[in-house]
């Protein structure tokens, strides 16, 4: 995964898949079986369709586009349950994941299959816990840094949750192309690349359910197996 910042001499290490808080023989036997299975575990359960034929926009698609989000921005709590899969040039990480949003704030709850581990990042704009890595949750002021800082995750949490809605995040400029159904296929947006490989087409409007977001050596996929509103 990408490298974490440097640390200050005597500031605590960056956790890993392999160092999670438990040090003993028996734990650490379990975080080298972990680290063995997240790259089988993320082809699995990501594996990419093919890919559908796309249209740039024009006012009328971009006019259902902003129809949509706001149907969809109108339900502030929502529930998915996905695969996420993390990785770069260098290494992989997968899990089950059950990310919940209420209005601003947000719990995005990972659980290791192998280990039976589960780490829970939680918040909201300014503020980011991070519990289950280490003996004693950690705080920073920013969800996606914390999670690079403590995992080496790169993920853009803030961003991703419109992005696996198929929105435009809010307070960038973003590029759009579609499918011809009318629903996203790419968005390209503060420097991700976006793609929408399917959609669970029994819900109104439709919402994804392969997502694959993409930067530089970094991808994050999410296979969303369900998702709730209230």
């Amino acid at each position: 995964m990408p490298t974490a910042p440097r640390h200050r001499r005597g500031a605590a290490a960056p956790a890993s898949p392999e160092a999670f808080p438990a040090a003993g023989p028996r734990a650490r036997r379990a975080a080298r079986a972990f680290a063995a299975g997240l790259a089988a575990l993320l082809l699995a359960a990501c594996a990419a369709g093919p890919r559908t034929k796309t249209q740039p926009a024009d006012a009328g698609l971009l006019a259902r586009q902003a129809e949509r989000e706001r149907v969809l921005a109108a339900h502030e709590v929502w529930t998915l349950q996905a695969r996420l899969g993390v990785s770069d040039a260098r290494e992989s990480g997968s899990g089950s994941l059950e990310w919940t949003r209420r209005g601003e704030r947000f719990r995005f709850a990972v659980h290791a299959p192998v280990t039976g581990k589960t780490w829970v990042l939680s918040g909201d704009p300014g503020h980011a816990r991070l519990e289950g890595l280490r003996e004693q949750p950690v705080e920073g002021d920013d969800a996606a840094g914390l999670l690079e800082r403590e995992l080496g995750w790169r993920v853009p949490v803030a961003e991703l949750a419109y992005w696996a809605r198929g929105l435009r995040a809010p307070g960038a400029a973003a590029d759009v192309r579609f499918r011809a159904d009318g629903l996203p296929a790419e968005i390209d947006q503060a420097g991700w690349k976006v793609e929408y490989l399917d959609y669970d087409a029994s819900r109104s409007p439709p919402l994804p359910s392969k997502v694959f977001a993409s930067r530089g050596d970094t991808r994050v996929r999410l296979a969303i197996r369900s998702w709730t509103f209230e």
